[in-house]
């Protein structure tokens, strides 16, 4: 299985005209879909990247089937529950889904770094160099059994001249470029845009969960100066680090708050949606004083039947805090072996339905240090009051990512290249400019 089968690149939404996209949010503990009306609009000072503005029209989301650490075990079980979130955003929005944008979380995500140069013997920096350093990178990031999602120029130098954003024009001797390319197992990401497949969906794009997760939480200074975002969802936590604009390390745990809830489950002796009731409402990763005065109720399971019984929340607590601190002690540690050790200034940004644990910003800077705070999606329109919190942010990051899937460089597949030959002249460009424009 090679990347090929995989959808090829998103053409960015053009600036001046309005779209409506579906999007499909698929997780270990939920599905999402959503349809949204991006407008163009002008830049805002927070979110100076966004092209648009979203508009949510339908939303629908169904409890995950058939998904366990982000990855397809059940298609049917997937199909099933896709079928059933798309229907309901499709009723909701008063339109027909027939395209979605998915993203991907399981599939051991991996981080690439790689570097190119060519000569350019002192003359001006043309596109066709750009493009040439940007394949020498591109090439030497394909691996057997693995799909590249992202191929993202982070930088351009001319010389010794580095941190260019734009080199077209320029003169100089040689021109080098650095690339980070985000790639998955590829079976893995085949089976997901399978059980897409068979709904009667196209999948338009794949992108991965810390990227879009990223999108829509960080404001575009934050991705400037530097942060590491973690997006802590029900089967797998993600860390993804952004800096001078650009997203640069990537890296996931088979870990998330579903482990959670199964600990307090075994720790309590009692049924599952008991236990995720429990973590919900009463459930801390952080003690107080008042915790061995309070009780909470369970229904504990036993040989004779069910029992319901009284036990201090500190006993909660005592479940919930050795795993939150596992988690965030192994993205700590995952993040200094990639070269990003944790240091006092370093922005840290926790999403996704687990960083609603009360007390999870404490634990976050006591284990992985930094300023901390819960990222909330930014800028998006129409979403109810349900949706306005962590657990969907990579949900409408996967709504961004049309804006900003321009700045990514991928080989132009055969008919890409035939088309692109044919519209290179005269009335092809005047083509291109209407549609973008209009």
């Amino acid at each position: 299985m090679n990347s090929r089968t995989l959808p090829h690149r998103l053409r960015p939404l053009p600036v001046r005209k309005s779209a409506i996209l579906s999007v499909l949010d698929i997780g270990t503990s939920k599905i999402v879909c959503l349809v949204a009306r991006l407008n163009p609009t002008d830049p805002s000072q927070t979110l100076r990247g966004r092209t648009h503005r979203c508009r949510i029209l339908g939303i629908g989301h169904q409890r995950s089937r058939g998904i366990k650490g982000g990855a397809v075990v059940d298609m049917e079980a997937v199909e099933h529950a896709i079928r059933l979130a798309v229907d309901a955003a499709e009723r909701m929005a008063g339109v027909q889904v027939e395209s979605v944008i998915v993203n991907v979380t399981g599939g051991r995500l991996a981080s690439q770094l790689f570097d190119a140069k060519v000569d350019l013997a002192g003359r001006a920096v043309s596109q066709a160099d750009v493009h040439r350093v940007l394949e020498a990178c591109t090439a030497r990031g394909g691996r057997d059994g693995r799909a590249v999602l992202h191929s993202l120029p982070i930088g351009f130098s001319i010389g010794e001249v580095r941190h260019i954003s734009d080199p077209d024009g320029m003169i100089g001797d040689s021109l080098s470029a650095s690339m980070h390319v985000l790639s998955c197992d590829a079976a893995a990401a085949r089976n997901l845009m399978l059980a897409v497949e068979r709904c009667h969906l196209k999948v338009d794009a794949m992108v991965a969960t810390p990227y879009a997760a990223g999108l829509s939480t960080l404001a575009d200074d934050e991705a400037e100066l530097g942060a590491a975002l973690i997006d802590m969802g029900g089967g797998t936590t993600s860390v993804s680090v952004f800096s001078g604009g650009n997203l640069t390390h990537v890296d996931a745990v088979a870990l998330g708050g579903n482990h959670v809830t199964m600990d307090i489950a075994r720790g309590l002796s009692i049924r599952l949606d008991d236990a995720e009731r429990l973590k919900t409402l009463y459930g801390a990763c952080l003690a107080s004083a008042s915790d061995e005065r309070e009780t909470v109720s369970v229904v504990q399971v036993g040989e004779d039947g069910d029992h319901p019984a009284h036990v201090p929340k500190a006993h909660l607590i005592k479940i919930i805090k050795p795993r939150v601190e596992e988690i965030l002690e192994l993205v700590r540690d995952r993040l200094k072996s990639a070269g990003f050790p944790a240091h006092a200034g370093r922005r840290l940004v926790l999403t996704g339905g687990a960083s609603q644990l009360t007390g999870m910003q404490e634990a976050a800077k006591r284990i992985v240090t930094g300023q901390v705070r819960i990222g909330r999606p930014l800028g998006i329109q129409g979403l109810p009051e349900s949706a306005k919190n962590p657990a969907f942010s990579a949900s409408l990051g996967l709504l961004v990512y049309p804006q900003v899937s321009g700045n990514e460089h991928f080989r132009p597949s055969r008919q890409d290249a035939v088309s692109a030959a044919g519209s290179n002249g005269y009335i092809g460009r005047v083509g291109r400019w209407f549609k973008s424009s209009f």
